[in-house]
């Protein structure tokens, strides 16, 4: 069997029915995963309907992934229909866009939930799995945590400020889990997509190509979802990937760029604006 190879595997796969989450869901499927697809209405029953036409294995379950207990469910019919859980997506995520003078507590609330808190509840209810199957086992078991976090999360964005603190989020979401969780033989790790979906419409000129796959299709990006829950990638472990078009970027960990140091070992005003004004001048 190919290393990249899902057969006998089961996925649960959140915010799947539609953009994003339907075409990794449907790469998982391609795969050989049997995927629990999940979103908020009958989007998902469509696109587990559509894996089984397809010849796959699928179900739906409907529900909102801010709700902590949907994590509970999720993993209950991974177990209770295929009998294992092996890989968790977490996508689902909805925008609420507002400079941050304009942010109302209900918008922050809104993102905050959907995103973080939906990633957070799917990841312990999978982490309870998986901790308690290892010590069944005796041993480590197969487990494969993927999260969805952004470029926002790194650059910011004007117009996002409560998705890219979400997003932010997300990533240290996942670098913890990557720690606590690698004893079990379970990975985690967060990509940063860039697709063309409902959702991102308005952002991405039409693709001028006409011979090939559009350069931003959310299936590239599902190809390496797959990858990423495959066995080939079971060394890769709390790292965070740019993904979109042609290219997959690892992004490295935080560095010290440079290090001030008070002359007498306690800083004055004085000497930090000796120090900082001038190697920040010209730089904004």
């Amino acid at each position: 069997m190919s290393s990249t190879s899902l057969a006998g595997r089961t996925a649960v796969v959140t915010g799947a029915g539609a953009g994003l989450g339907r075409a990794e869901a449907l790469a998982l499927a391609a795969a050989g995963a049997r995927v629990v697809v999940n979103d908020m209405g009958p989007a998902a029953d469509d696109v587990a309907g559509e894996i089984r036409a397809a010849g796959g294995e699928a179900i739906g379950v409907q529900g909102d992934v801010g709700a902590w207990s949907l994590g509970d469910r999720l993993v209950e019919a991974a177990v209770d229909t295929y009998g294992s859980l092996d890989i968790v997506l977490n996508n689902a995520g909805v925008l609420r866009d507002s400079m941050i003078f304009n942010l109302t507590e209900q918008s922050w609330d809104d993102v905050i939930r959907v995103h973080l808190k939906g990633h957070a509840s799917v990841s312990r209810a999978a982490a309870v799995h998986w901790r308690a199957a290892s010590k069944a086992a005796g041993g480590p078991v197969y487990g494969r945590l993927v999260n969805t976090s952004s470029e926002a999360f790194l650059f910011g964005a004007a117009g996002q400020p409560n998705y890219s603190a979400a997003k932010a989020g997300i990533t240290a979401l996942t670098l913890s889990a990557a720690q606590g969780l690698s004893r079990y033989g379970v990975t985690a790790n967060a990509i940063c997509p860039r697709a063309r979906t409902a959702m991102t419409a308005h952002v991405f000129s039409e693709d001028p190509a006409d011979d090939r796959l559009d350069i931003l299709a959310p299936e590239r990006v599902g190809t390496f979802v797959s990858y990423l829950a495959s066995p080939a990638a079971a060394g890769i472990n709390g790292q965070v990937f740019v993904v979109y078009g042609d290219m997959v970027a690892l992004m490295a960990a935080p560095t010290v760029e440079t290090k001030f140091t008070a002359a007498d070992g306690t800083f004055t005003v004085d000497e930090l604006d000796g120090q900082l004004t001038p190697y920040f001048t010209g730089r904004s």
